[in-house]
């Protein structure tokens, strides 16, 4: 049995040989090597391309049915690794790995972009009142909250009290930090009104850095000892001897896989 499977993936794989363009296919690995900068970046320009949310229900279906093939070796010939890699990609964009069901678009990480940019462009725009300060850092908030839980380690389910709690802490902090940096810029007489439009131009970052590791509760675990490389559409793996020693004699596991964030 054991052989006959070994077999049909064997064939699988030199049928899916057939491209020079791409590197050889492996499920659920990257497609670029994660050892080296450029490969990670051109991961994450795979992870971020906003062409997924385009991709219509045939073609997901389409793309869903021949990794099946290719896991149960029953792939048609003539398929390329392009074409492997590229139905891997689009089913990592839209469905979550866990429940297998499809991401609100918004919430997937190729989403992020074209849904995340009028946020940052919100939270800079000058001369905010106090209104409109509360609003985009609200907005801010609670659209990554919802990207970390939309993205989550379903396989651990957490109750709904921790995800609010997180939810409450990023929103409660950025927008303190934010209104309270914008009132003492207001009051700092000694600032030209040039060099004070200047400063609260810088105002969201100190609010979004800190509210962020509130945001961060409601979402995955950074780490998942002995889970396999394709638990989680943003996960990376590495080898448990390159991390510090204390993380190390944590797990008995040869590798872990770690979540890589927003």
């Amino acid at each position: 049995m054991a052989d006959t499977a070994t077999t049909a993936s064997a064939a699988a794989a030199s049928a899916a040989n057939t491209s020079t363009d791409a590197p050889p296919f492996q499920l659920g690995k990257p497609r670029f090597q994660q050892t080296s900068f450029y490969g990670r970046f051109r991961h994450f320009l795979d992870i971020i391309d906003p062409r997924t949310l385009f991709v219509t229900e045939r073609r997901l279906r389409e793309a869903v049915q021949l990794l099946e093939d290719y896991k149960h070796g029953t792939l048609r010939p003539g398929v390329t690794n392009e074409q492997l890699w590229s139905a891997q990609k689009i089913k990592q964009a839209i469905l979550h790995p866990d429940t297998n069901e499809k991401i609100f678009m918004p919430f997937r990480m190729s989403g992020y972009i074209p849904f995340g940019t009028p946020i940052v462009v919100g939270l800079l725009l000058p001369n905010q009142t106090l209104a409109s300060t509360v609003f985009w850092q609200w907005l801010n908030q609670s659209h990554n909250a919802c990207v970390n839980y939309a993205n989550r380690n379903a396989t651990k389910p957490s109750p709904a009290s921790k995800f609010i709690q997180g939810y409450l802490g990023a929103v409660i902090s950025a927008v303190s930090i934010a209104v309270g940096l914008n009132v003492l810029v207001q009051k700092a007489n000694k600032f030209t009104p040039a060099t004070r439009l200047l400063v609260q131009r810088f105002v969201p970052f100190p609010a979004v850095g800190p509210a962020g590791d509130g945001a961060d509760a409601s979402g995955p675990p950074h780490a998942h000892p002995g889970a396999p490389p394709d638990r989680h559409v943003h996960a990376g793996e590495i080898e448990t001897s390159q991390l510090e020693p204390e993380i190390a004699r944590a797990t008995s596991s040869r590798t872990v896989v770690y979540n890589k964030g927003l």
